[in-house]
């Protein structure tokens, strides 16, 4: 029996024994990670937003075969084949569906109708209101310190507003990284805590070696938030190729095009596929074709790193806890100890 102080609605709401979640990290939260997660107790996330369609089939089917514990699933809202993913997730009994963007109330309204747990992550007051508007269980709320893209409001700011915004489980994001995180989340009201970082820079991350070296050497210091890389803004370490990428005004557009080309013969995307999403885009977001560009270049920056271990070549997101990180656990590990850490936390609140 668990520390019940450390149970709370979320547990109840996703069916997990303890209030962690790692999160839909692209290349990064393969089968294995998300099957360690939830096997440790946490909610594991696995990420499908990289992947073709019957890519994600076969690692949904995986991950059913490594655990009987709830997981998720997060995917982009924008992709051209949502509906069938969304379709499918009903299909294999996905217990949670997640979002890095608004998934829209119609997708929110379907996934409700099977029992599948909607959880968006949202970065401000106005996107967690929206969203709780249309209906979904719980949200993400994520720190301007947490990695990938990200909002510019602080953590410690963040989930409090959100709090007084929506009656909902919220789950804090951005710089956690152990007990004390998690006690402190609680602290404020929040539900649970949500790392990224912390599980890429774990035994069972699949991230190469080298990338995970190049991690824990960072300091709290050595990240940047850029819009170089596709337009939106991005946490993440500060390499030489970031700087490059800052400095690359006229030579960026040319440069990121090539790469979306290449991208695009890797995952067999048609080309007509590819100019589509560039015009949808466009449209949705308001970019120039240089961003346009940038953004289709952008999973191929992450895949550079993440799969084939180029850290030079490549981008590398991370959260600013990074600097605080000097070990890789087992999932497992760092589960207990951060469920440990946060009891002892309690305790030192309570004068027990």
């Amino acid at each position: 029996m668990g520390d019940p102080r450390l149970h709370t609605r979320f547990c109840d709401l996703v069916g997990v024994r303890y209030p962690i979640v790692q999160t839909g990290m692209g290349w990064v939260a393969g089968p294995r990670l998300a099957i360690a997660t939830a096997n440790a107790g946490g909610l594991g996330i696995l990420a499908a937003a990289t992947l073709t369609f019957d890519e994600m089939v076969a690692d949904i089917d995986e991950v059913r075969g490594g655990t009987d514990a709830p997981f998720g699933v997060n995917m982009r809202t924008d992709a051209d084949d949502v509906e069938r993913r969304v379709e499918h997730l009903i299909t294999a009994e996905v217990k949670v569906a997640s979002f890095a963007q608004a998934p829209g109330q119609a997708t929110v309204a379907r996934l409700k109708e099977a029992g599948v747990v909607v959880i968006p992550t949202i970065g401000a007051c106005r996107h967690a209101e929206k969203v709780a508007e249309w209906g979904v269980d719980a949200v993400i709320a994520q720190g301007t310190e947490g990695g990938g893209h990200t909002g510019v409001v602080p953590t410690s700011l963040l989930i409090p507003q959100v709090l007084d915004t929506v009656d909902l489980p919220v789950i804090a994001a951005g710089g956690f990284v152990d007990g004390r995180g998690l006690a402190a989340a609680l602290a404020w009201g929040a539900d649970g805590i949500a790392m990224g970082t912390r599980f890429l820079l774990t035994a069972e991350s699949t991230v190469p070696d080298v990338v995970k070296a190049r991690y824990l050497a960072t300091p709290v210091t050595g990240t940047v938030v850029t819009t170089a890389i596709d337009g939106a803004p991005q946490r993440v370490i500060a390499t030489d190729m970031i700087r490059r990428l800052e400095a690359a005004r006229l030579t960026r557009f040319p440069r990121a095009a090539a790469n979306a080309l290449r991208f695009r013969r890797l995952t067999g995307t048609p080309l007509r596929a590819l100019l589509a999403e560039g015009l949808r885009m466009k449209r949705a977001q308001d970019l120039t074709w240089g961003q346009v560009a940038l953004a289709a270049n952008a999973p191929m920056l992450t895949r550079a790193t993440m799969v084939e271990g180029r850290t030079e070549v490549g981008i590398l997101p991370t959260g600013q806890g990074v600097g605080s990180i000097d070990e890789l656990p087992s999932a497992a590990e760092l589960v207990g100890r951060i469920m440990a850490e946060a009891g002892e936390a309690l305790d030192r609140l309570c004068g027990a």
